[in-house]
């Protein structure tokens, strides 16, 4: 087993951790995106330090038809977000213009507007449906001010930005940290920074955009909405760079042999390779354990027990795809990592074909994606993370009629990361062999569908609606998608091959997140 890349901490941390504490600071010698990567890494690595192969309680037996949370973002970090009310003080002058516009024009308005942020921030992250931990409110009236940020341990800054001057904005992008605006106008107070943040911060009093850290996508006003999807699309980028990922048979790519090197520049992937031979050692050692062979058998037969299991291949292919994951679980606590991908798997690992496996390492609430493909895994690994549930890695089909068809032999079935769908536990389509999944996907749910390009430049998204399961001679988990955008926007915009799949819409999130590393991402909608 060896690493194939390295995270993008281990090469830089050195440089940039400051003082005994340990906290991030800005380094003139990096971009702001290795700054990005290297202190989320760092928060990362304390995340998951001494981490272990855990399980959802009822994840391997498959409790069905549950309501109840179940942990799906094993290895995950906290958000830590550092509110700040940039304002000043207005003070009369006879027969002239003394006051900006604005309603916080006194330390007694400043004040009551830092309670109510504290307040409404609290609540805010307190309803968040990912890992959010708010630092006290900093209140800064000029930029000489802002210097008591510089060692703040925040991802993130929140700005309400209700008063003082173009310098001090300045001064707080020039901070390198991922900075959300926010300006009240019904909501009252008015802030001043609605009527100039476009013109005066964006533009620098000119016509194009020159912020290189903040865009005009950073700015949102009066809605504490538009900031909690905008913190779960960091809380996403977070959790996603820098991520361990075992790799059987090797890190690859889709007819595109860069992706691996692509992957690991854009998000610092630490990419951890298992040589096939090495894992057949390993399975064929597990099969004269009468012990483990004992166990996985009992959890298989515990799985096909549950309800709402079909068997149409052996038991025997069952208890092997629980060995499988029982050894993927152990590589993956010895790197620390909380994800897999397998390659050349079509010829099997000592006779054990994957798919069942990787539905139930998805299922258990951590990530396992099929064929070593690095075009489009990132993609799941940032999905999965910012909405806290499986992502699907799977084939596309031709666009007709507003409807696709996307299919693999890996489905999880834990798809609203919740209740476990019902299935049928087949053999794997192309080798016949196996065990994998048909899965009978919710219809009428909304589907999140990224396609990555293979340059890791510009990624397709999408939305559209489940409308069957066929049983097309495919592979076996099919789902049919009734597109929300038209056919012919669809078919001219493709790119890549693979496709990545979740329940929802978390397109903004992903093209915001996105971005903050050199990804454009083309959203397409009706």
């Amino acid at each position: 087993m060896k690493r194939t890349g390295k995270k993008v901490a281990a090469i830089e941390v050195v440089s940039i951790i400051g003082g005994p504490t340990g906290t991030c600071q800005q380094h003139p010698g990096i971009t702001r995106r290795q700054f990005l990567r290297t202190g989320t890494v760092i928060g990362l690595s304390a995340a998951t330090a001494g981490c272990s192969w855990q399980h959802n309680a009822t994840a391997a037996g498959g409790q069905i038809g549950s309501t109840q949370a179940f942990n799906m973002r094993y290895g995950a970090g906290d958000l830590v977000v550092q509110p700040v009310l940039m304002y000043n003080i207005s003070h009369r002058r006879e027969r002239r213009s003394w006051r900006n516009w604005g309603g916080v024009q006194t330390e007694e308005a400043a004040k009551k507007e830092a309670a109510r942020i504290t307040r409404e921030l609290n609540e805010l992250c307190r309803l968040a449906d990912f890992g959010v931990r708010p630092l006290p409110l900093v209140m800064v009236a000029n930029k000489q001010q802002v210097g008591t940020l510089k060692t703040a341990e925040a991802d993130v800054l929140i700005v309400y930005a209700a008063g003082s001057g173009t310098d001090t904005l300045n001064a707080l992008a020039a901070l390198n940290k991922s900075m959300i605006i926010f300006v009240r106008k019904h909501s009252k107070p008015y802030y001043l920074w609605d009527e100039i943040v476009h013109s005066r911060f964006l533009r620098s009093h000119t016509d194009s955009l020159k912020q290189p850290n903040v865009d005009f996508n950073d700015v949102t006003v009066g809605d504490d909405e538009e900031i909690l999807w905008r913190l779960r699309a960091l809380y996403g980028l977070k959790n996603t760079l820098g991520r361990g990922i075992i790799c059987i048979g090797g890190p690859g790519g889709w007819s595109c042999p860069k992706a691996p090197e692509l992957a690991r520049e854009r998000f610092g992937l630490d990419m951890v390779t298992v040589p096939i031979p090495e894992l057949n050692s390993m399975i064929e050692a597990a099969r004269k354990n009468p012990e483990l062979m004992a166990q996985c058998n009992r959890q298989a037969m515990n799985y096909l027990s549950k309800g709402r299991v079909t068997l149409s291949t052996t038991k025997e292919a069952v208890t092997e795809a629980f060995v499988l994951k029982k050894l993927f679980g152990d590589l993956m606590a010895k790197s620390e990592a909380f994800a897999v991908t397998v390659r050349g798997c079509m010829g099997s690992y000592a006779g054990i074909m994957p798919c069942l496996t990787l539905t139930l390492i998805n299922d258990d609430g951590y990530m396992a994606y099929c064929e070593g493909d690095f075009v489009v895994i990132p993609s799941g690994i940032l999905m999965h993370y910012i909405c806290g549930k499986p992502t699907y890695l799977c084939n596309p089909t031709y666009p007709h009629k507003g409807r696709m068809v996307f299919a693999h032999c890996t489905a999880p079935r834990r798809m609203d990361g919740k209740s476990l769908d019902p299935v049928e536990i087949v053999t794997h389509y192309e080798s016949d062999h196996g065990a994998a999944t048909h899965v009978a996907f919710d219809k009428g749910q909304v589907l999140t569908i990224i396609k990555p390009d293979f340059e890791a430049r510009n990624w397709l998204a999408m939305t559209g609606k489940i409308v069957g399961t066929p049983w097309l001679p495919t592979c076996r988990s099919q789902v049919e998608v009734e597109l929300d955008a038209d056919t012919q926007d669809v078919l001219q915009n493709l790119r890549g091959f693979h496709c990545m799949l979740a329940y929802g819409d978390y397109t903004r999130e992903v093209a915001y997140a996105a971005k903050k590393v050199g990804i454009t991402v083309q959203t397409l909608k009706s």
